[in-house]
């Protein structure tokens, strides 16, 4: 399709072209095009359909035209009628563009998916119009309540499933501070996330709870046990006392690892900053050690260092030693995944991005299905453990030294 701009070139001058090509303009009617052919092709059907039971039915003009809000803009649609001539009334329901349809489901998930990148209710409809054009305007903040309501429903569902159909090698677990409405400003959300048999990583549950509490965290274990989960192998998370109390009563055969990454602020903690650089690099020589003994020496050495002058980041360190070097009664190649708790703190920063911009955003039921939209997104980019066949071996029993498999020698 062209478009005619107004000629404003003397009668004494050669014509010409008055035809200005436009993409845009060529696009939004090649759908209406394609709209109306599939609507034809449908009434067709259903009309072939009511003849063969022996309906004297035939088409009835179209019902008034409206503008359906689609990925390339807002496109005119007219649904197609008919007319029944025997007794009983027909009316024709499209199943691709219903009744009350006034944009297409790939544009409300757009709007959420803006939403739940950071994008303020607010802001959606200006930040989409760039793209869809003047149609955007339609999604505004109450519409997008509408939009987020499915969410909470899918959380009570989802938190709800069976899980024993997996079988989980390792397990992470964290706590992430959430502000919300309310009277409590904030709310602990227990995040516990496990990779697979296959090497899959998995989002396993989200449940707020009391300040990581042991019984908040007992409450965690205890409901996903009901729910299928088995012992894994090994589970990676800071420092909450409440975690690991709560993991030896559900799960006692459940190796504990602390996570570096937590370990290492909490230790620089008790360091002035000037000293923190060089103390950094010095905990890097432990947990980066390639044996448990070149990782005891460095640790040694680390205590020799620091103990005159600062005694409490000493005994930070070396009061979870044995947990902290637990990774290496595990494959080598998963070292880099199980030594921290990295992959529920990356999942989430995005939520805790919103909430400085949006202070007490939310109410605790949005928070957690807003954190379960966020975590389902993040599982869609998550890649496979390395070295999957180490995780068989693991259930088999075989054990590790060092990283390395311990094969058992013939007498």
């Amino acid at each position: 399709m062209t478009m005619l701009s107004p000629d404003f070139s003397p009668e004494s001058e050669p014509s010409v072209s008055n035809e200005v090509s436009d993409p845009i303009t060529e696009l939004l009617c090649h759908a209406r095009e394609l709209i109306a052919a599939a609507l034809e092709a449908e009434v067709q059907v259903v009309l072939s359909q009511l003849r063969a039971d022996g309906r004297d039915v035939v088409r009835n003009g179209y019902l008034p035209e409206r503008l359906l809000t689609t990925a390339v803009g807002d496109v005119a649609v007219e649904v197609p009628r008919i007319r029944s001539r025997d007794a009983e009334v027909v009316n024709f329901a499209s199943s691709m563009v219903p009744k009350y349809l006034r944009r297409s489901e790939s544009i409300s998930a757009w709007a959420a998916f803006a939403y739940l990148k950071g994008i303020s209710e607010r802001d959606v409809s200006s930040v989409l119009e760039v793209v869809l054009g003047e149609g955007a305007k339609k999604l505004t903040a109450s519409v997008l309540s509408e939009l987020k309501k499915p969410w909470t429903a899918q959380f009570n569902e989802w938190n709800q499933r069976d899980l024993s159909e997996v079988t989980f090698t390792y397990l992470f677990a964290d706590g992430i501070y959430q502000e919300i409405r309310g009277d409590n400003p904030k709310i602990c959300v227990l995040v516990l996330m496990g990779v697979d048999d296959q090497g899959k990583k998995h989002l396993i549950a989200l449940e707020d709870g009391v300040r990581e509490s042991t019984q908040s965290w007992r409450e965690v274990l205890l409901g996903a046990k009901a729910r299928g989960l088995n012992a894994a192998k090994l589970a990676t998370g800071d420092g909450a006392l409440g975690f690991w109390a709560a993991l030896d009563e559900v799960f006692p055969s459940t190796t504990h690892q602390r996570c570096w990454m937590h370990k290492t602020s909490n230790v620089l903690n008790y360091l002035p900053k000037a000293t923190r650089s060089k103390a950094k690099d010095d905990l890097h020589q432990i947990w980066m050690a390639e044996s448990r003994e070149a990782a005891e020496k460095a640790m040694a050495l680390f205590k020799e260092k620091y103990t005159a002058k600062y005694p409490r980041a000493v005994t930070c360190l070396t009061k979870d030693a044995v947990a902290l070097l637990a990774f290496y009664d595990f494959p080598a190649e998963h070292w880099l995944h199980v030594r921290t708790s990295n992959m529920i703190e990356s999942t989430f920063a995005t939520l805790r991005h919103r909430t400085k911009r949006v202070k007490g955003a939310f109410s605790k039921d949005t928070a957690l299905a807003m954190m379960l939209q966020l975590g389902l997104e993040a599982q869609k980019r998550w890649h496979r453990i390395t070295a999957v066949e180490r995780l068989g071996e693991l259930i088999q029993g075989v054990r590790f030294v060092d990283g390395v498999a311990q094969l058992a020698v013939a007498a």
